[in-house]
C-alpha cells in the first residue's frame, strides 16, 4: 500500500469517528431541549437525504480537483454544520426552534459528508489497481467501521455523566458550555480538525477527467445516464443492488438498536450507544475476513446477506448482556462479510464503466435514497406504535426476502451469460463514457 492511501485512511476515520459522535451528541442535546421523539429519525433522515439532493453534482466536483483538497474543504463543511449545532442556543430562539435548528445544522454535516464521499472512495480506485480493491475496501470498510465504534461510544462516553462531569469541571471548558451535549460537541470539533490535518497531507495522485459539465440542468441529466448505465451493467446492478440494501438497513439498524435498547434492555441512550459499537465490532470483524476474497468470487458471499436478517430476527428473544453482545456481534460479522466484497466489485464496475467519483455519486444516491425510504418507514411505524420488537422481526424479514431475490437475480445473469466473470479485474475506466 502507498503512504498516501494510509493517510486516506486516517482521515477517512477520524471524519467518520466525528460523524458518528456528532449524532450522538445531537440526539443528546434534543434530549436536554424535550424534543421529540421523531426527531430523531428526522436527524438520520435530514442526513441522508443531502446525498441524494447533490448526488448529481457532487461526482463532478471530485473529478474535477484533486481529490484530497477535495476531502479537505468538505470536511470544513462539517466543522461549520458542528458549530452552528454548538451555538445553537445563540439564537434567541424557542426551544422548539433550538431542536430545528440542531437538526438543520446536522443537516450541514450531511450535505459535506455527501461531497466527501465521492472524493474518499474515489481515490482509492486511483491509488490501487483492481487486484487489490477487495483488500484496499476491507481496510477502508474496517476502518470505517472501526470509527463508527468508537464514533458512538464516545459520543455515549461523553455524555455519560462521569465523563460529563469531568468535562464541565474543567473551567476553561464550563466557561464555554453549560450541558454535557455541549461538551460533548466541542469535544468532536476538535475530531474534524485532526481530520482536516489528514487531508492536507494527502498526495496528489496525478489521474485527471475530461473537464466536467458546469450547468445544472445538464450536470442531473448526465447523472441520470450514469445512472442507467450502473443499473444496466449485468455486474453492477447486483452489487448496487446489495450495497443499496446494506446501507439502508444499516442506518434503520442504528435507530432501531436505540430504540430497542430503551424499551426491551431498559438501557440509557449512553448504554444502547455501546450496543451499535458491539455490532460494529463484528463488521470489522467480518470486513477483515471478507479481505481475503477475490474480486472475482465477490458474489459468493450474497448468501450472508440473507443469513443477517435471519439473524435479527432473534433480537426480541435475548435478555442477558452476553447474549445481546453476541448476537450484535453476529450480526455485524455477517453484514462486513458480505458488503465489503459487493463494495469493491461496484467500485470495479463504476471506475471501468465511468470515472471515480461519478461512480460514487451514483452508488451514494441509490444508498441513501434507500435509507431515506428505510428511515421513513421505520419512523411511520413509531408513529403507528408498533413495538420496536414487531419492528424488528418485520426488518428482519424484509432484508431476508430482498436478499434471496437478489441471490436469484445473479443466477438469472450468469445462466444467460457465462462469460460475466471473465469482465471482473479487466483494466481501464470510463468505458461507458
Amino acid at each position: 500500500m502507498k503512504r498516501g492511501f494510509y493517510l486516506v485512511m486516517a482521515a477517512q476515520a477520524l471524519s467518520s469517528l466525528a460523524d458518528n459522535a456528532l449524532f450522538i451528541a445531537a440526539v443528546a442535546l434534543i434530549q436536554e431541549l424535550q424534543g421529540p421523539d421523531w426527531m430523531t429519525p428526522a436527524m438520520k433522515w435530514c442526513f441522508a437525504l443531502s446525498y441524494v439532493l447533490l448526488a448529481a453534482f457532487v461526482g463532478a466536483f471530485a473529478d474535477s480537483y484533486p481529490k484530497g483538497r477535495v476531502m479537505f474543504a468538505t470536511n470544513a463543511l462539517k466543522v461549520a454544520g458542528c458549530l452552528l449545532m454548538f451555538a445553537y442556543a445563540g439564537f434567541g430562539l424557542s426551544a422548539t426552534g433550538q431542536t430545528y435548528l440542531v437538526c438543520a445544522a446536522y443537516a450541514i454535516v450531511g450535505v459535506g459528508a455527501a461531497a466527501y464521499s465521492p472524493a474518499k472512495y474515489g481515490i482509492v480506485t486511483e491509488m490501487l489497481p483492481p487486484a487489490m480493491l477487495v483488500k484496499g475496501n476491507s481496510w477502508i470498510e474496517g476502518l470505517t467501521v472501526i470509527s463508527i465504534i468508537l464514533g458512538t461510544v464516545l459520543g455515549g462516553a461523553l455524555i455519560s455523566p462521569q465523563v460529563s462531569a469531568w468535562l464541565l469541571s474543567h473551567p476553561w471548558i464550563n466557561s464555554l458550555v453549560g450541558t454535557p451535549a455541549e461538551a460533548a460537541i466541542l469535544v468532536i470539533a476538535f475530531v474534524y480538525l485532526a481530520a482536516a490535518a489528514c487531508n492536507l497531507l494527502i498526495p496528489h495522485t496525478h489521474i485527471t477527467y475530461p473537464p466536467q459539465q458546469k450547468h445544472p440542468v445538464k450536470l442531473m441529466l448526465t447523472f441520470a445516464g450514469y445512472v442507467r448505465i450502473l443499473w444496466r451493467d449485468k455486474l453492477g446492478q447486483i452489487s448496487l443492488a446489495v450495497t443499496t440494501l446494506f446501507w439502508g438497513a444499516g442506518a434503520t439498524l442504528q435507530l432501531i438498536v436505540i430504540e430497542w435498547g430503551r424499551a426491551h434492555l431498559g438501557y440509557r441512550l449512553d448504554q444502547a450507544s455501546i450496543l451499535m459499537g458491539v455490532a460494529a465490532v463484528g463488521t470489522v470483524i467480518g470486513s477483515i475476513l471478507a479481505g481475503r476474497i477475490p474480486l472475482r468470487r465477490a458474489l459468493c458471499v450474497l448468501p450472508m446477506g440473507a443469513l443477517m436478517g435471519a439473524v435479527v430476527m432473534l433480537m426480541p428473544f435475548v435478555h442477558s448482556t452476553w447474549s445481546v453482545y453476541l448476537l450484535l456481534l453476529a450480526t455485524g460479522g455477517l453484514a462486513g462479510y458480505f458488503v465489503v466484497p459487493m463494495n469493491a466489485l461496484l467500485q470495479h464496475r463504476g471506475h471501468v464503466l465511468l470515472s471515480a467519483g461519478h461512480s460514487i455519486a451514483v452508488q451514494n444516491f441509490n444508498e441513501q435514497l434507500n435509507i431515506l425510504l428505510m428511515v421513513a418507514c421505520y419512523t411511520l411505524m413509531l408513529w403507528l406504535d408498533l413495538h420496536i420488537n414487531v419492528i424488528i422481526v418485520i426488518f428482519g424479514l424484509l432484508v431476508s426476502c430482498l436478499m434471496l431475490l437478489v441471490m436469484r437475480w445473479s443466477r438469472r445473469n450468469l445462466q444467460a451469460d457465462p462469460t460475466l466473470h471473465e469482465q471482473i479485474g479487466q483494466e481501464g475506466h470510463g468505458k461507458a463514457l
